[in-house]
This record gives C-alpha cells, sequence and structure tokens, in this order.
C-alpha cells in the first residue's frame, strides 16, 4: 500500500512537473511567429547614434525595391541622403529667418527628391564615416552644424555673403566627407545622377499614404509634422483603407517605408509592437486587481507586451485624436516587409529596423495591425501596389 501511495505521489509530482515546465516553457517563448509571406529585403543596418532612422529605411526602401524588379542586391549610401538633405534644410531654414525648421531628422520624401534630383551612390563611394569610428555617431555633427545654421539665420545681418553656404556644405563634408561627383562602381565609371538613371528607380513611381480626419479622404495635403519640412503630399485614406493598402502590397510583393511613432508602451526594445488593451490589465495577465494596480508602469508593460493579449479596437476618431494631442508623433522610419502570425493565429507585419543586430529577432521587429493601424504616421508605397478601385478613388494611374 505505502508503495501504492509512493508510485502515486510520484506520478503527482512529475505531472505537476511537466506542466509547470510546460508553463515555463510558455513564458519563456511569449510570441511564437511562423512566417506568411516575406519579402526579400537586403541586410539589416545600424543608424546607431544618429537621427538618421529616415534614410535608412528609405535606402532600405530602395534597395528592397532593386531585388523586386529583378536588378540585384545593392547597399546604397545613407550619408550621401544625409549630406544633401541637410544643405538643402539648411538653406531653406535660412531663407525663412529660423522660422522653420533645422534638425537632423527627415522624411521619405528627402529620399524620392534626393533621387530625382541629386541621384544616388552605393555605400562603398561614400561610407559617410570620417571621424574614426565603425558607425555614425552624430551628436557633434548635429550640434555644430544647428549653430552654424543658426549663426547666419539669426545673425544680425543687413545682408549675406555668396559663401555661406559653402560653409555649411564644409561642415558635412568635414564629418560624413564629400559627395563624390563621380566614382567607379563594378568597373565602370558613373556620376550619382547616372548611377540612379541606372538602377531604374523612377521617382514618380512612389506615392505617400495617410489617414486623418482633419483633411478630406481621397484628397492629398502635406502632413504637418517638422520633418515634413519639403511639405510633401500624402494621400489621404480612411484607415481601413489604408490598412488594405498595406495588406495589398505586401500579399503582391512590395515592400513599404513606413513611418510610426514608437513612444508607445506596446513598441518594445525587444521586436515587440502591439497595443495591448491597458484597461483589462488585471484580466489579461490572470492576476487579481490589487497585484496589477500595485505593479509599476514599467513591470505593467512587460506583462502588456510579453505574450500575445488582446489589443484595442482602433477607430478613426482614436488615430485623430492621438495625433492632435502629440500623442502620435514622428519618430521613427523603417520598412514592412512581410506577415506573420502568432501562435494564436493573429497576424503581424515584419518590419526591418534601423538598430543592427537589435533585440530577439536580430533587427526585426512584429508589429501587430492593431499596432500600425493605430500609429502609423504615414508611409511609401508604389503606386502599383494599391488596389485598383483605391488607386482610382485617387485618381493615380
Amino acid at each position: 500500500m505505502k508503495k501504492l501511495l509512493f508510485t502515486a505521489a510520484m506520478g503527482l509530482i512529475a505531472l505537476d512537473m511537466a506542466a509547470q515546465e510546460s508553463k515555463d516553457t510558455l513564458q519563456q517563448e511569449g510570441f511564437v511567429f511562423t512566417t506568411i509571406k516575406e519579402i526579400p529585403i537586403t541586410s539589416v543596418k545600424d543608424q546607431h547614434r544618429s537621427s538618421t532612422c529616415w534614410s535608412f529605411s528609405t535606402m532600405g526602401f530602395f534597395e528592397s525595391e532593386l531585388l523586386r524588379m529583378g536588378k540585384g542586391e545593392y547597399d546604397l549610401s545613407e550619408m550621401f541622403l544625409v549630406h544633401k538633405t541637410m544643405e538643402d534644410r539648411g538653406e531653406r531654414y535660412v531663407r525663412l529667418h529660423a522660422e522653420g525648421s533645422f534638425s537632423p531628422g527627415g522624411s521619405f520624401y528627402d529620399g524620392i527628391y534626393c533621387l530625382q534630383h541629386y541621384g544616388l551612390v552605393p555605400q562603398e563611394a561614400m561610407p559617410g564615416i570620417m571621424y574614426g569610428d565603425s558607425l555614425p555617431v552624430h551628436s557633434e555633427l548635429d550640434a555644430v552644424a544647428e549653430a552654424y545654421v543658426n549663426a547666419i539665420a539669426k545673425g544680425k545681418f543687413s545682408k549675406l555673403t555668396p559663401v555661406w553656404r559653402k560653409g555649411l556644405c564644409a561642415i558635412y563634408d568635414t564629418y560624413l566627407g564629400e559627395c563624390p561627383e563621380s566614382f567607379t562602381y563594378n568597373g565602370k565609371e558613373y556620376t550619382p545622377q547616372s548611377f540612379a538613371k541606372e538602377l531604374g528607380l523612377n521617382p514618380d513611381d512612389y506615392v505617400s499614404i495617410t489617414s486623418y480626419t482633419h483633411h478630406p479622404f481621397y484628397t492629398a495635403f502635406a502632413v504637418e509634422i517638422p520633418d515634413n519640412w519639403r511639405n510633401a503630399l500624402s494621400y489621404n485614406l480612411p484607415v481601413d483603407e489604408m490598412m488594405r493598402v498595406i495588406d495589398n502590397a505586401i500579399n503582391n510583393g512590395y515592400t513599404i517605408a513606413w513611418g510610426s511613432d514608437v513612444s508607445e508602451q506596446g513598441f518594445t526594445r525587444d521586436g515587440i509592437a502591439v497595443m495591448p488593451d491597458a484597461s483589462k490589465g488585471a484580466e489579461l495577465t490572470g492576476s487579481d486587481m490589487a497585484r496589477w494596480t500595485g505593479l509599476t508602469a514599467a513591470d505593467k508593460r512587460k506583462e502588456l507586451t510579453s505574450r500575445p493579449l488582446p489589443e484595442m479596437e482602433i477607430t478613426q476618431e482614436m488615430r485623430q485624436k492621438a495625433f492632435d494631442n502629440w500623442e502620435t508623433t514622428d519618430d521613427h522610419g523603417m520598412l514592412l516587409y512581410g506577415l506573420a502570425k502568432d501562435q494564436n493565429g493573429k497576424e503581424y507585419y515584419m518590419v526591418k529596423n534601423s538598430w543592427g543586430d537589435a533585440g530577439k529577432y536580430h533587427g526585426i521587429w512584429y508589429a501587430s495591425k492593431a499596432f500600425v493601424a493605430y500609429k502609423t504616421m504615414n508611409f511609401i508605397v508604389h503606386k502599383d501596389a494599391l488596389p485598383k478601385d483605391i488607386a482610382k478613388k485617387l485618381g493615380i494611374k
């Protein structure tokens, strides 16, 4: 009898250990993703200590477009774009007597403008680091450039010299290197313009999409953010149609340059971007209310992003309110390039970031559709990726 009881007890212990092990495994796994659709992209890059996500994401978008077009794999220079853009931005800032915006940020349209007016260069023709580091470190550059343009724009001058622009260009030459007038690539001589022409990227093929109610739907407007200093236009769609564009693009092999707010608690530094419903915290975590309310904000964030949980239902009104009250800000540019599902079957977009080998997924993020619907500022996509009915509403051919 004792032996029988002992055997039964050991069995119960084994079952309990197995259950605990299963629970521990589930907690350790957290999110388990299965790829549904993955579009070819180039390697993850590292913007490091620079405010140049807009350049990295735009060049990554162009590189993925070249793969889609069968042109092969390219590594395009982000700092060529930064150099050209910041020269132009400084000139505009001075023209406006410091009433505009001068900062190291930018927009996807800066990349399209550069492609159209200045061309592109490969990374090997302009690595963009002249100060002894292996990765971008721009704190000193940004401080020097800002001080210089403010000295000009806010100076008490009756007339400007014709050479102040050369001074600004020289700052970027010093830190990033001179923009090459010509270079040799794969044994052939190019200028930035001839190189861009051979790549075959057509600036007119790309459109920007957004979704806000303070402008009419199916019209184009300049999204009111400081880094849209060129006043580039975005087509305005209802949020459900905006999401249809994203899904249609990915399902048909087109990547998307994606501008988003990453300050939300659901955007982790470990490869997850979700919009969990924090109002249901106690219920969702399986803990009682006393425990939930006793957690710190950091602990709540960790619990809400540790595994798949029910998310907020995103509405057009929510998007607008978050934009109007500055909860949604123009934080970060990335690349949407695929679709995956978690262990519960919920779908996520696969995101190429520019933070190097960061997070659990080595530079890749998984963004839920709720997060993208809520926090998308705007995105750039090839016009052929638009569903035909939406393109017709926008007058795009």
